[in-house]
């Protein structure tokens, strides 16, 4: 098991410091990561933590999912890496030749 976490359902209230605080109780956090949209610069409503086990990730996971944060329940589990976005660069895909 990895050590990064996904949190999601985040109220948009909720900064870095914020989401790194509810995961102290359950060991070190390495970093706290609130993810935001880069145009309007609003949280996007998912983060990433980073804990210093396997173990305090594991707790974090079974303490923290499903328990309010903010006012919302939020959703805990090991972070995946990112999927390959499918190509084509906002044209409609990119399996097709587009001719002009």
């Amino acid at each position: 098991m990895g050590q990064k976490l996904y949190v999601g359902n985040l109220p948009f209230t909720v900064t870095d410091q914020d989401l790194g605080d509810a995961f102290t109780r359950f060991g070190t956090v390495n970093s706290a990561k609130v993810i935001m949209d880069r145009d309007s610069g609003r949280s996007k409503g998912f983060g990433f933590v980073e804990m210093s086990s396997d173990a305090e990730a594991q707790a974090a996971i079974e303490g923290m999912n499903g328990q309010s944060l903010g006012g919302r329940n939020v959703t805990v589990n090991e972070a995946r890496p990112m999927e390959p976005r499918s190509g084509g660069g906002g044209r409609g895909g990119g399996d097709r030749q587009n001719r002009w």
